[in-house]
């Protein structure tokens, strides 16, 4: 077996016999492995990704004994593009600081990490506490230094500006109207979207020159709030690319979502002209030889920045 198949059939055994919530059996089995009580049958080159995959098999059947509506995990595929497009922007810089403010199981948050060369350090916002204890006991295992914070995501945060926000931005009304009116796409009557405010708040927590990559929905400019979300986006970002996902990684295409990617400005960039947005479309993802054209479409235009 790999080290995958390994990693995941010791933590589905080790879950499988405790009793109760599955989930809660994988952080047992995963704290026996901390602590060196049980240990999986891995090869010494074990690598984070591996063990990252191993983890997210486990928690994704997890997920499915015990479906719950916000219980979802980025799949791989996306997590893969959005930390190749963050490896690149990161480029030579070192320390990189990374927010997810809406951070689940930190699969997301991970994938990303595990694909920057250089030394990146997180803070991870989720309210759902079994999420952030799934989090935690990942990251310790991948030896990745994250700080966790158990709130609404949308409440002011204790997180100094950072690189980078990375995030699956939830989709929906928010429902507490009392806190939205503190954010500047607070509609005038009924309900802020939640994944504006994301935005925002993410916005909010970038340094100047600072990326967001946001995974959203097809229509996020195309909704009755669209036009609040384009006037917030003109004072205090820089849209940088909009790139379409396949139709295939979705079961319903009318789920289908894209990655964008914002900048905060410099004071420098805000007295230029708006730059170029990307506008692409990812291929088949099985196909090889578009895939590399993507990559290298990707290369070209950071190197353009």
């Amino acid at each position: 077996m790999t080290n995958t198949e390994t990693i995941f059939t010791f933590i589905d055994e080790k879950a499988g016999k405790e009793q109760g919530n599955y989930l809660d059996g994988i952080i047992s089995a995963c704290e026996s492995w901390l602590s060196g009580t049980e240990t999986p049958n891995i090869k010494n080159d074990v690598t984070k990704e591996e063990i990252r995959r191993g983890l997210q098999l486990a928690i994704l059947k997890g997920m499915k004994e015990n479906s719950q509506p916000h219980h979802q995990m980025t799949p791989d595929a996306i997590g893969i593009l959005v930390g190749y497009m963050a490896s690149k922007l990161v480029q030579t810089k070192k320390d990189v600081t990374l927010l997810d403010p809406a951070a689940g199981t930190g699969n997301l948050l991970y994938t990303v990490m595990n694909a920057m060369e250089e030394t990146a350090n997180a803070s991870a916002v989720e309210i759902d506490d079994l999420l952030v204890r799934l989090a935690a006991v990942s990251a310790e295992l991948l030896e990745q230094p994250v700080r966790f914070y158990v709130q609404d995501g949308l409440r002011p945060l204790l997180v100094d500006p950072v690189d980078f926000v990375i995030s699956d931005l939830p989709v929906g009304y928010y429902p507490d109207d009392d806190n939205a009116l503190n954010f500047e796409m607070m509609p005038a009557e009924g309900h802020a979207y939640s994944h504006h405010l994301f935005i925002e708040q993410s916005m909010n927590h970038l340094k100047p020159g600072g990326f967001g990559l946001f995974i959203t929905t097809v229509n996020l400019f195309e909704s009755d709030q669209a036009e609040l979300l384009q006037k917030y986006l003109k004072r205090h970002a820089l849209i940088r690319a909009i790139i379409q996902l396949p139709d295939s990684l979705f079961k319903n295409v009318a789920h289908a979502k894209f990655i964008l990617i914002l900048q905060k400005p410099l004071e420098n960039l805000a007295a230029k002209s708006a730059p170029d947005v990307l506008l692409a479309k990812v291929p088949d993802m099985m196909d090889k030889g578009l895939m590399s054209q993507f990559f290298r479409k990707i290369d070209n235009w950071i190197e353009e920045m």
